[in-house]
This record gives structure tokens, C-alpha cells and sequence, in this order.
């Protein structure tokens, strides 16, 4: 079938997704009728569907808000609740931080185990090779959508929200440093030296996380009531490209490489969905890689070379090496390297499950995410052109790892 076929195929896919189907929000209904829609897909195939189920989060806010709450509790409890106060302040305190810490690096945590879950699901198909089966190859995109929260409308105010997390999660370390050595520390540390101390005055290095708590609160408060996007170019167009990829192979096997096409649940409220697939399917991998979707209907190709909310995340070396390579042997494709701050992709779970990945991330070049988590984000956005360079690049990249390069 010629390229323009699947690109047909592919636009029709978007379409179905956001505006038949609609809002897509973690463990919501829409959710699960994306899901649907992808198993009936592989099925008409000639694929054999995986549905597999399992319990997320439902905002990816909650969590947030649930620590802004607890370093405002440690703060009043030092500032008001004398020694014994200042003990469990501090405490508190630690506890908010390293939760912070663990929810951004996609790790289980207090507070994964308190906010409020809902059923969500995986599904995916396995594409055999033609010949000797070598290596596995993932092809990833998420079916569900997010809130389209004031902070997301301008791209002045998502740089300005990326800058507020940032002075945010300093102030958080700031409070809980200066606490434990108030609340936990002095005491121990005045009496080894025989001091009398009162460190009750720590309770002034609370107030800049105090304050930033109050605002990330509100955000969190205000995101929860906004509507779910649509979701089109976030990201019907990832889920759209799976599903094209997984008729291009089922027509034309790729000879070595054994190709998992997986559409994940909740991957915006911390990556449930693939870090319950890669729990489940890990160990079954040959020789691995995976290829990550991300808003590929309105700017690029473009691959990401940095990712990450405080915690980092890289692409695999070669991959990288190998996108750098297509871009110079293809100057025609438009191809060029972006980064995130602020955000993260399914590469990350990936990479914390050992798992060679790269997220090809249809950012502009300057770094803007068209249409991320707004309102706007419909099926008229989404430009063809873009969405033929985006085939070929993603194309010439799954060959050239069918060949082992």
C-alpha cells in the first residue's frame, strides 16, 4: 500500500479519536472507548489484541495538591506546636520532599497509595517478522487526554508555570532541611555539645515554601475543574501512528524485528499505564527498543535528546546517534532535536526498565508544544505535511533498527 494510504489511514484514526470519540480523561469513559476503538482496529487486522486492566490515579494534580498540604501542615505545625511540633513539622516536612521526589521519578509513594484511583487499561498487538526473530521493538502512544488548566493556555504562562516548580520544589528542600536541622537535629546535636539552642526561629525558612505551597494548592484546585481536551495532536496522533504502523507491518512484516504496537491508559497521570505494561511484559523482551509517540500532527519530526520534571531522563545513545543520522541523510524531512523541561514521556519509564528508548515529540523548533493540554486541540489543527515527513523519518528509523543498525 503506498505511503499516502497509511497517511489516509492515519488522519482517519485522529479523527475517530478526538471528535467522534471525544475527551479522553484517565479512567474516564472516553478513555475507555479510545481503547475500544484501538482493539476493534487490531482485530480488523488480523491481529490477535491484549486488553489488559489496571488501577491509576485519576489527576495527575492530586498528588501535588496533596504535597503543597502537607508542607503547609509542617510549616504551621513548627511554627506552632512547640518541641513536639517542630519534631512532627520536620517530619512531615521530609516526607512531602522525598514523596515529591519519588512521584517525579514515577516510583511508588505515599502518595500513590492516598489519592483517589479508577480502572484504566492497556491494549496492544505483537507483529511477528518475516524471518528470524532478533529483537523487539516497541511503538508507543497514549490514548488518554488531559485537563486544559489555566497554565497551559500561552505559552508564556507554561514557561511561567515551569519556573514556578522549579522556585517551588526549592522551597520545599529549603523548609524540610531547615526543619530537620530545627526539629530533629538541634537536640541532638546541642546535646552531644552541651548547648541549650532554641531553634524555634527556623520556622521563618518555612515561608517561601509556605507561599509557594499556597499557589501550587490553587493551581492543582483550578486544573482538577477544567474540561478534558480532545486531544488531537495530544495524542490521537501518537495512538493514530500505532495504529498505521501496525497495518504497514501486518502488510509488509519487517524481517528481524518482532514489533509490539502499544496504546497505553494514564499516561498522564504519571505513566500508569506503561509502567504496568513494562511490569507485565519486561522480561518477554528480546534485545529491545522502543519508539515513544508524542504530538505528531502539527510540528516536526523532531526527536527529544533531554526530558524531565526535576529527575532527568535521556534517550538511548544510539537511537539519538541514529535520528541525528536521518536528519543529515534526509535534509528534505526537516528534522531537528528538541528538549522538555517540565515534562516528561514514556521514555522514562522505558529507561528505568532498561529499556533502549527514544520519544519522537513533535515540538516547534523554538520548543513549544502545539496545543498542549488546551481547549484547542481539535482535528482541524492537525497539517498533513507535517504528518508525511513525520511517516518517512519514523519509517527510515524502524528499518534501519530492523537491520541492526
Amino acid at each position: 500500500m503506498p505511503a499516502s494510504d497509511f497517511i489516509r489511514t492515519w488522519l482517519e484514526h485522529i479523527r475517530v479519536l478526538s471528535v467522534e470519540i471525544g475527551p479522553r480523561g484517565s479512567t474516564t469513559e472516553g478513555e475507555r472507548r479510545g481503547a475500544e476503538y484501538c482493539r476493534r482496529t487490531f482485530e480488523r487486522l488480523g491481529l490477535t489484541p491484549v486488553w489488559e486492566s489496571f488501577s491509576s490515579a485519576k489527576s495527575i494534580f492530586q498528588p501535588h495538591l496533596l504535597g503543597s498540604l502537607m508542607m503547609l501542615a509542617g510549616f504551621a505545625l513548627y511554627a506552632l506546636g512547640g518541641v513536639h511540633g517542630q519534631r512532627l513539622g520536620a517530619l512531615i516536612s521530609i516526607l512531602a520532599l522525598v514523596s515529591e521526589l519519588q512521584e517525579l521519578g514515577f516510583q511508588n509513594n505515599l502518595f500513590r497509595l492516598l489519592v483517589p484511583k479508577g480502572q484504566s487499561q492497556n491494549v496492544f498487538a505483537v507483529v511477528p517478522p518475516s524471518g528470524e526473530h532478533r529483537r523487539d521493538l516497541l511503538v508507543i502512544g497514549h490514548i488518554d487526554t488531559q485537563r486544559t488548566p489555566f497554565i497551559f493556555r500561552t505559552p508564556a504562562l507554561v514557561e511561567a508555570y515551569k519556573a514556578f516548580t522549579t522556585v517551588a520544589f526549592v522551597t520545599f528542600a529549603l523548609q524540610a532541611l531547615a526543619f530537620s536541622v530545627g526539629g530533629l537535629l538541634g537536640g541532638l546535636i546541642g546535646g552531644f555539645l552541651g548547648w541549650q539552642m532554641d531553634w524555634s526561629g527556623l520556622w521563618l525558612a518555612g515561608i517561601p515554601a509556605a507561599l509557594s505551597a499556597l499557589v501550587l494548592a490553587a493551581i492543582c484546585i483550578e486544573a482538577d475543574r477544567s474540561p478534558f481536551t480532545a486531544g488531537a495532536n495530544d495524542n490521537a496522533s501518537a495512538v493514530g501512528m500505532v495504529l498505521a504502523l501496525a497495518e504497514e507491518f501486518k502488510v509488509r512484516p519487517l524481517q528481524h524485528t518482532r514489533v509490539w504496537c502499544v496504546c497505553t491508559g494514564c499516561e498522564e497521570v504519571q505513566h500508569y499505564g506503561m509502567i504496568d505494561f513494562l511490569k507485565r511484559h519486561r522480561a518477554e523482551l528480546v534485545d529491545p527498543r522502543a519508539l515513544v509517540f508524542e504530538l505528531l500532527g502539527c510540528a516536526g519530526p523532531a526527536w527529544l535528546t533531554r526530558e524531565g520534571i526535576i529527575v532527568p531522563f535521556k534517550p538511548d545513545a544510539g537511537l539519538a546517534a541514529l535520528a541525528e543520522t536521518l536528519a543529515v541523510e534526509h535534509p528534505d524531512w526537516g528534522a531537528y532535536p528538541v528538549k522538555i523541561s517540565g515534562g516528561n514521556s514514556e521514555l522514562a519509564d522505558c529507561a528505568s526498565a532498561g529499556v533502549p528508548a527514544i520519544t519522537l515529540f513533535g515540538l516547534a523548533p523554538n520548543g513549544e508544544a502545539p496545543h498542549w493540554h488546551q481547549v484547542g486541540d481539535t482535528f482541524d489543527k492537525i497539517r498533513p505535511p507535517v504528518m508525511e515527513k513525520t511517516w518517512a523519518f519514523t519509517q527510515a528509523m524502524i528499518q534501519r533498527i530492523d537491520q541492526g543498525d
